[in-house]
């Protein structure tokens, strides 16, 4: 919001929320219907491809958005190294309202604009004049009016919107308030009426007229450098003619220079090219990929997580995972992006993060959770974790942090077997086992004497059950079979707290895993606590018990370029086995954390505390589902 909102700041549709698609319906019904009952000849074709339009302006920009947010936590190119947060993409989530405002217009103008319609698919003479009229009128418009918007007074009521993200992001471009809009539409739209009064224009004069508006806005706007420099030197006066994502940066972190649009023409002109614009486009042509000091490695989960990921939908990825009706209507999408990361096959990075001194970045494996269960694909998995860690070795990362199924016990022994084929490895593969640990036993409520332990058996179950049984504490096994195989691990002092016993009047502090089952959450007693101690979070059935999220902290103020959930996590919130690849580093513990090796729980959760993470307090994560 700018700083003092003037007059037509929100758009029309603002309160309809998720369902301000409605407002282009009926148009939509209109062109259908009425290209399905007219004869061939007297159809429209141009109104009808309005729909398929918008939507394909809607995939360009998605697309800008994933290869920005991919290129700019990589490094390379990279333009400004400020970061971006969680109310960045709170802002910038209504980045589809000028899309919708598009539909109206056209929609309009083909009913309304006379000669709008049954435009033919191409004439040369309408391009040429929409070409020409962009070059001289509009880039000169465009300039003057810009210039305008930062006058104190638009300035504040509503360029400042704009102006409110430093580091751009592709759909940053088109962040404005309603009114500023209306202007923009009004410029933008000279080539295309003019073309339509002259009688000249086309689908592809009109339509790829908007197409290269949106090309470069999201190009100027992506943070990181593009153009190389053997065009320039080819063309020289090409630089006058065409800004670079360099150049239009600039805009946004010295607010009164490089005003242009897209020919920086007027810039040289009238004196407001800023003097650093040649040497940052030098600058972040020659920055290379960023080594991170932490990786920490994870996968997709579910076919739907493609688009939780920060490099699918901002919107999503800024909430924690859940199920969302809507994303079955783009099933053909999402069979499309499986066939993608089936053949892709290949590690990419997701995320980049600051924390003090270090660079943390999180790269993922395309393959989903299912596919960790599939004995034919193990040896697929491991080979791509395997890699992710040698690519880690020769970039100089310290730590390398499992995540999620990369560490399963049948998979790869908790990630042992790759210490013990690269033993010399100096970056420090570990599982995070230790802080998992930790944050399960202290979350338990003060003052319990005894729990019930379930789910599948891991490194982590088995530390927990010592643990509580060293210190006294029941725990209580509901499966002979898991009972024997955690009894064999305790001494006999220890061994004498674990007891096996059916659910009957079962304590209230349930510690579960993968494998918990629905009868055994059903017969739990009303107002049971569970705590999970697996990676996934169990299905929460019941509305009158607490739901503790998987092992995880909140992260402190100086973690910055946080603009993403982690899974089903909340904001800011991070799995304790990502947290554990932190603490490493910042502690310089210069040791693995896999196979059966065990940290201190008590030395990693003083470093937690003492490196600011805090435990989720039960009152905000244990809502009733």
């Amino acid at each position: 919001m700018a700083s003092k909102p003037g007059i037509l700041t929100e758009w029309p549709w603002t309160r309809l929320g998720s369902f301000k698609y409605l407002v282009l319906s009926p148009w939509i019904i209109r062109g259908i219907y009425l290209f399905m009952v007219k004869d061939a000849s007297e159809r429209d074709l141009s109104n009808f491809l309005i729909f398929p339009f918008l939507i394909s302006r809607m995939v360009h920009n998605q697309i800008w958005i994933s290869l920005s947010r991919n290129r700019t936590a990589k490094g390379n190119n990279r333009i400004v190294d400020k970061t971006i947060e969680f109310e960045q993409v709170d802002r910038e989530r209504n980045w589809d309202d000028q899309i919708i405002f598009t539909g109206i217009l056209f929609y309009l103008g083909s009913i309304y604009l006379k000669g709008g319609d049954h435009l033919p698919m191409w004439r040369t003479d309408g391009v040429v004049i929409a070409i020409l009229l962009h070059a001289s009128l509009i880039e000169f418009l465009y300039y003057w009016l810009h210039r305008a918007l930062h006058h104190h007074f638009l300035y504040s009521r509503y360029h400042s919107h704009h102006h409110s993200s430093i580091v751009t992001e592709p759909i940053t471009s088109v962040i404005h308030p309603f009114a500023e809009h209306i202007a923009y539409f009004a410029l933008f739209a000279i080539p295309p009426v003019t073309t339509i009064h002259l009688g000249t224009a086309s689908v592809v004069s009109t339509a790829g007229y908007i197409l290269y508006i949106d090309l470069m806005n999201n190009f100027g706007h992506c943070n990181f450098e593009l153009i190389p420099n053997w065009l320039f030197s080819l063309f020289p006066p090409l630089k006058y003619l065409m800004y670079t994502p360099s150049f239009h940066s600039l805009h946004h972190t010295q607010f009164r220079t490089n005003y242009s649009l897209f020919m920086p023409f007027y810039d040289y002109i009238y004196g407001t090219m800023d003097s650093s614009t040649d040497s940052l486009y030098q600058k972040s042509l020659q920055r290379k990929e960023e080594a991170p000091d932490v990786v920490y490695l994870t996968h997709l989960t579910t076919p739907e997580s493609i688009y939780h990921l920060r490099l699918g939908f901002a919107a999503l990825a800024s909430k924690p995972y859940n199920s969302t009706w809507y994303l079955w209507l783009m099933w053909p999408v999402t069979l499309w992006s499986m066939v993608v990361t089936w053949i892709y096959g290949r590690t990419f990075t997701v995320e980049r993060n600051v924390f003090k001194h270090l660079k943390l970045q999180t790269w993922a494996i395309p393959k989903y959770s299912i596919q960790y269960y599939l004995q034919w694909q193990r040896e697929s998995i491991n080979s791509l974790i395997e890699e992710a860690i040698l690519e880690a070795e020769v970039k100089g990362t310290k730590v390398f942090s499992l995540g999620l199924l990369n560490q399963e016990e049948e998979l790869n022994r908790n990630g042992e077997i790759y210490i013990r084929k690269y033993p010399s490895l100096k970056v420090k593969v570990i599982d995070g086992s230790s802080l998992a640990v930790a944050v399960v036993l202290n979350s338990i409520p003060k003052g319990t004497n005894e729990v019930v332990l379930r789910g599948n058996l891991s490194k982590v179950a088995y530390a927990i059950a010592n643990a509580l049984c060293q210190e006294g504490i029941k725990v209580i096994m509901l499966h002979e079979d898991e009972y024997k195989k955690i009894k064999r691990r305790l001494n006999n002092e220890a061994g004498n707290n674990l007891i096996l016993s059916k659910l009957g009047n079962a304590p209230k502090t349930w510690l579960v895993g993968d494998g918990l089952s629905e009868n055994e959450q059903m017969n739990a007693s009303k107002g049971a606590l569970f705590i999970p101690f697996s990676q996934f979070p169990p299905k929460k059935l019941r509305k009158d018990c607490l739901y503790h999220n998987t092992p995880a902290m909140l992260t402190p103020k100086h973690l910055e370029n946080v603009d993403s959930c982690e899974n089903w996590l909340p904001r800011r919130v991070m799995s304790a086995w990502r947290v554990a690849g932190i603490l490493h580093a910042l502690e310089d513990w210069n040791v693995h954390e896999c196979g059966n090796m065990m940290f201190s729980i008590h030395k990693i959760w003083q470093a937690s505390l003492h490196h600011g993470f805090r435990p989720l307090p039960i009152s905000t994560e244990s809502k009733p589902y």
